[in-house]
């Protein structure tokens, strides 16, 4: 991969509306374990390299670098609204906003990057989800933080990108544990692996829980980050690889 490369930018039908994007690794100008789009500021890898990229992506979603807001992602179910840019990046994982111009950003290597819209009332939402997050239920929070900005729960339109597959993600019996004291209707997302560990399906309880916050649609892009290294960068593939660091999808959304 190099600079020249397109970038590789996944969209959905119901966020049609909106400018919006799951990127890809293509087109980037890291290199190494970052090679391509790693959009990271907290990656190991050169700084000019992630500013480049990160501009790519604000000239794709056609606003300034400045206008692409992010948090600083702590697998919380913490949701700031924002209505200007700020050099604060606050922590948090998941963003709302009702200002157009703003490009709201997320930042994953395996969790769910998931955005929002209700693009008749002119809310957009962006959240970064996890087990921890999604359990602690970013997913209700984000939802609640756009209805306060002026959307309707009924028009809100959820979209999980790339994510890791349960074929990929195996845990251990005390994340179940940890599941099932929270959320009893969770087993159904786990399923037997070998000896005791399990198989988590996180983007299938990304859904089943945007469904029961009674939004209009929620659906998952069915891309797994963890099955293709060409496209996709992978936290947990980069850890079994004995990776030092890895690189950043980005996901950006925008009035």
């Amino acid at each position: 991969m190099n600079a020249a490369t397109p970038l590789d930018i996944i969209t959905a039908d119901s966020l049609a509306s909106l400018r919006h994007g799951f990127f890809g690794r293509a087109g980037g100008a890291s290199s190494g374990v970052f090679a391509g789009l790693n959009c990271g500021p907290g990656s190991s890898d050169q700084h000019e390299a992630v500013r480049i990229n990160r501009n790519k992506v604000a000239q794709a979603m056609e606003v300034a670098p400045e206008a692409l807001i992010g948090v600083h992602q702590v697998h919380s179910a913490d949701v700031v609204t924002i209505d200007a840019p700020s050099p604060e990046r606050h922590r948090a994982d998941a963003l709302v906003t009702a200002t157009p111009g703003l490009a709201l950003t997320i930042l994953t290597a395996d969790c769910q990057p998931v955005l929002f819209a209700d693009a008749e009332g002119g809310v957009i939402g962006a959240a970064h989800a996890g087990w921890k997050g999604a359990l602690a239920g970013v997913l209700e929070a984000t939802v609640e933080a756009m209805v306060a900005a002026g959307a309707r729960r009924e028009r809100i339109h959820a979209v999980i990108g790339p994510s890791i597959s349960q074929r990929r993600y195996e845990v251990g019996p005390e994340l179940l544990d940890a599941f099932l004291t929270e959320d009893p209707e969770a087993a159904r997302h786990f399923a037997q692996g070998e000896g005791d560990r399990l198989l988590f399906d996180l983007p299938g309880f990304g859904l089943r829980r945007l469904r029961k916050a009674g939004i209009a649609s929620a659906e998952w892009t069915r891309h797994c980050t963890y099955s293709d290294p060409a496209r996709f960068f992978s936290y947990r593939r980069s850890t079994h690889a004995r990776e030092a660091d890895y690189g950043r999808l980005i996901a950006a959304i925008r009035l």
